[in-house]
């Protein structure tokens, strides 16, 4: 190879979207076939298991005509609708390997879950922000204020556990489970700061430093 770029720089990401331009133009919204890319991140969306995997087979003659290949290892369906319980047949790659079904997959730091309904799995951003959260209370506990430590929550934490909800448009297919998750993760960080377990302490606390929990940002306005 003679010639290539410098890892890290402006140019590799706009150089791979043109290399990879091809794949995108294999969607075929008359028939509700499509494919998502994000640099080498692909995403195939289809009506059936067979057009799935015409829709695979197509895109994977695309990469080998780039020199590139599937990483079966990598890669996983789900099924999303009523017949989502149901055992579909394996979708093979060309050189004979399978592509495992699974109950949740992540795409772009977002978790989709295995539903009837189009729906995101929580369980992991809620264990990142817990863990955000402790780390920060290891280190700061005992010597910032309340106050101080709030507002590295707002900043730090609540990016993590309200992540991808509204640029995905997830909030108006939120049951209201998830919203109470949402809340009662939020509250167990005040309860935690302000050493109570009284739900009515937790909101008068929340009233007086201007805290909102998370379900007050997807209203029946904002859905």
């Amino acid at each position: 190879m003679n010639f290539g770029v410098r890892q890290g720089s402006v140019l590799p990401p706009l150089l791979f979207n043109i290399y990879l331009d091809d794949i995108a133009r294999i969607n075929d919204c008359t028939k509700r076939k499509f494919i998502l890319v994000y640099a080498d991140d692909i995403l195939l969306i289809a009506q059936s298991v067979s057009e799935l995997e015409i829709l695979s087979r197509a895109c994977e003659k695309e990469l080998l005509f780039l020199d590139m290949a599937i990483n079966a290892k990598k890669s996983c369906c789900l099924r999303i609708g009523p017949r989502c319980n149901v055992d579909s047949a394996n979708i093979l790659t060309h050189d004979g390997c399978s592509l495992r079904w699974v109950a949740e997959l992540r795409y772009l730091g977002v978790f989709i879950a295995r539903a009837r309904t189009f729906r995101c799995s929580l369980n992991y951003v809620k264990r990142s922000f817990f863990g955000v959260v402790n780390g920060l209370f290891l280190k700061l506990l005992n010597l910032a204020s309340e106050t101080v430590i709030l507002e590295l929550v707002r900043s730090k934490c609540m990016p993590i556990l309200l992540y991808s909800l509204e640029s995905c448009e997830v909030a108006s297919e939120m049951s209201n489970a998830d919203l109470r998750s949402l809340d009662f993760t939020f509250n167990r960080l005040f309860m935690k700061l302000f050493k109570t377990k009284s739900i009515d302490v937790v909101k008068a606390c929340q009233s007086f430093t201007g805290s909102e929990v998370p379900s007050c940002f997807f209203t029946e306005e904002n859905r």
